[in-house]
C-alpha cells in the first residue's frame, strides 16, 4: 500500500492499484463520525461509440443507457439493494454524469458492511428482459418530470445550441423513444465493457483504520474473476469551433423568462497541468465578474435585467467544455444582448496584481473550506483521478497562479462564434 502524506493539508492517502486493474483511495479521517465511500467508473453518457471487450468492431447504443444501467444495478433478481443499506444504518445513492457514474454510501456504523455491499452490487449486474421494460416506464417518467422543468431545459438547451455532433449534447437520461430501444444485451456489452475493475476507482474518507479497509477491498476482489480488458476504445464525432446555432428559443408554460448564454470551449491541453490551470481561471474569472460582488452582476442588477436566480457555472473536461450564465428576466433579449457583450469584452480586460491575488485568495478559502466536507472530497477525487490530477495537488496550483497568466487566458479565452443564446420564453 502506498501512503502519501500532504504536508500543507496534514493528510494522507493511503492507495494501491489492485491485481485486477481497480484502483482503492483511502483518506482516514478519525476525527469524523462518518464515512463516505464512492465507487466510480469512467463511463459516462458522451460513452456512446465503443469497441465491445472481446470484440474488434466498434458498436454505437442508445442514448442514456449510461444513466439506465446505474438504475438497473440497484435492482437485484430477489431484492432492491437500498435496502440492504437501510438495513445496515446507511444512506445510498448514485449519479450518471456526461463522463461517469458513481454509487456511493454514506454512514456512522457497519462500516465495512456497508463498503463490502457497495462492491458487491456494483460488481453483480442481474438484468432480465421483464425487469428492463418495467424500468423503461419508469426512467420515461423521469425524463417527462425532467421536459417539464425550466432550469433543466435551459441547461440543455444551451449546450445543444452550443454543439454540432458531440454527444455532450444529448441528455444524459437520453429520451422517451431512445429508451425504448434499449435490451438486456446492451446492458451486459456496455457493463461489461465499461465495468472492468480496470476502469473503476473505489475511494473511501472517513473514520475508518486503513489497513484493514484496504485489507477487506483486496480479499473481496480476490474472490472474484473478471476478463482480460486493455484500453478501452471509444470514438468521438469531429466537432467544430464554432457554435451549432447562435439562438435556440424554447416555448414552455412560464410566467417569467428565462436566458442563458452559453462559451463553447475550443482549447486542447498539451498537458494535465495546462487543462488544470484554464479549469481554474475559467471558474475564477466568472466568480469575480458574475458573482453578487462582481463588477458585471452589479451592472446587470442596476439595470433590471436579473434576480436572484441569477447562476454561472463552468464545466471542463478533456475533450469538451462549456461555460453557462443566465436565470430569470423580464427583458430576455436585453440580457442576452448584455451578457455576450461582457463575455467578448474579456479579451480587452487587463486584471491588475492586487485584484488577482483577491481573486486567489477567494478561491484558496473556497477550497479550503470545501476539504471539510467528505462529499466533496470523495466526489472531488474522483473527478480529478479521471483526468490524471491528484485532488491535493490543486492548492499549490491556485498558489503559483499568476496574473501574466490569467490575462493571456482572458486574451483567448471567448470568440463571439463560439457564444449561444437559449430563451425559455412563455407559450
Amino acid at each position: 500500500m502506498n501512503n502519501t502524506y500532504y504536508e500543507q493539508l496534514k493528510e494522507t492517502i493511503h492507495s494501491e492499484k489492485l491485481a485486477n486493474g481497480l484502483h482503492v483511495f483511502l483518506l482516514p479521517k478519525p476525527e469524523m463520525a462518518k464515512t463516505f465511500g464512492i465507487f466510480s467508473t469512467n463511463y459516462g453518457s458522451i460513452d456512446q461509440t465503443f469497441v465491445p471487450i472481446g470484440e474488434s468492431e466498434p458498436v454505437t447504443v442508445p442514448d442514456g443507457i449510461a444513466h439506465f444501467l446505474e438504475h438497473k444495478l440497484f435492482e437485484k433478481e430477489d431484492r432492491d439493494v437500498f435496502q440492504d443499506f437501510t438495513k445496515r444504518g446507511a444512506s445510498a445513492n448514485a449519479f450518471t454524469s456526461f463522463t461517469k457514474t458513481a454509487y456511493l454510501f454514506s454512514a456512522t456504523s457497519n462500516i465495512d458492511e456497508n463498503v463490502s455491499t457497495l462492491i458487491d452490487f456494483v460488481q453483480d449486474p442481474y438484468f432480465s428482459d421483464q425487469s428492463v421494460e418495467k424500468e423503461k416506464g419508469i426512467i420515461a417518467q423521469e425524463i417527462r418530470m425532467y421536459d417539464d422543468q425550466p432550469d433543466w431545459r435551459s441547461f440543455f438547451g444551451t449546450i445543444q445550441s452550443l454543439y454540432h455532433h458531440h454527444p455532450v449534447q444529448i441528455d444524459i437520461a437520453g429520451s422517451v423513444e431512445s429508451i425504448e430501444k434499449i435490451t438486456k444485451e446492451d446492458l451486459y456489452t456496455c457493463y461489461h465493457t465499461f465495468y472492468h475493475p480496470s476502469n473503476m476507482t473505489l475511494f473511501v474518507a472517513g473514520n475508518f483504520e486503513p489497513e484493514n479497509m484496504m485489507k477487506l477491498i483486496k480479499e473481496n476482489q480476490a474472490e472474484k474473476s473478471f476478463a482480460e480488458l486493455n484500453e478501452i476504445d471509444r470514438s468521438f464525432p469531429e466537432e467544430p469551433n464554432d457554435v451549432a446555432k447562435k439562438k435556440h428559443v424554447i416555448h414552455m408554460p412560464v410566467s417569467v423568462p428565462k436566458c442563458m448564454v452559453g462559451l463553447k470551449e475550443s482549447a486542447t491541453y498539451v498537458d494535465n497541468v495546462s487543462f488544470l490551470k484554464a479549469e481554474l481561471l475559467s471558474s475564477m474569472l466568472l466568480d469575480y465578474y458574475f458573482s453578487k460582488s462582481g463588477e458585471y452582476y452589479q451592472e446587470l442588477y442596476e439595470k433590471d435585467l436579473i434576480d436572484n436566480s441569477f447562476s454561472f457555472e463552468a464545466n471542463l473536461e478533456k475533450n469538451f467544455g462549456f461555460s453557462i450564465i443566465g436565470g430569470n428576466t423580464t427583458e430576455p433579449d436585453a440580457l442576452a444582448k448584455k451578457l455576450t457583450s461582457m463575455l467578448n469584452n474579456f479579451k480587452e480586460v487587463t486584471l491588475n496584481h492586487d485584484d488577482f491575488e483577491r481573486m486567489k485568495r477567494k478561491k484558496i478559502g473556497q477550497f479550503l473550506r470545501a476539504l471539510n466536507s467528505l462529499e466533496f472530497v470523495s466526489n472531488q477525487f474522483i473527478h480529478y483521478n479521471l483526468l490524471g490530477i491528484d485532488l491535493f495537488e490543486v492548492l499549490p496550483v491556485i498558489e503559483a497562479l499568476t496574473v501574466e497568466e490569467a490575462n493571456q487566458f482572458l486574451k483567448n479565452w471567448v470568440e463571439d462564434d463560439r457564444i449561444a443564446v437559449c430563451q425559455i420564453l412563455p407559450e
